[in-house]
């Protein structure tokens, strides 16, 4: 299993980003340490907005691109409706292969 994940940073900006764990992948940006993304590193995370589950590594890149086109407003309306992916990428991803986990 892969995670497509979304990172809200103590600046208020958006990180998005892949794993296969996302316990272990939040305990590394919220560290701070040498596996920490370049971003959050310089951008602190504040908090894991939302998440979610495919079942290979091409759809979780797949969807994280997708999401990084979206405007900022587009992803915090994401953010409040995480199961509305449809809405947002229906014609670029088939958002049943995603699975809501946050």
């Amino acid at each position: 299993m892969y995670y497509t994940y979304c990172l809200r940073c103590q600046d208020d900006s958006l990180y998005t980003g892949i794993t296969t764990d996302l316990n272990r992948r939040m305990q590394e940006h919220f560290s701070g340490g040498e596996k920490c993304a370049k971003y959050t590193m310089r951008h602190k995370p504040k908090k894991l907005e939302m998440a979610w589950q495919s079942e290979n590594r091409m759809l979780a890149s797949k969807l994280e691109f997708h999401i990084k086109t979206l405007t900022k407003s587009q992803k915090e309306e994401l953010i409040k409706n995480p199961e509305q992916l449809e809405k947002f990428l229906g014609q670029k991803i088939d958002s049943k292969l995603y699975e809501v986990t946050i």
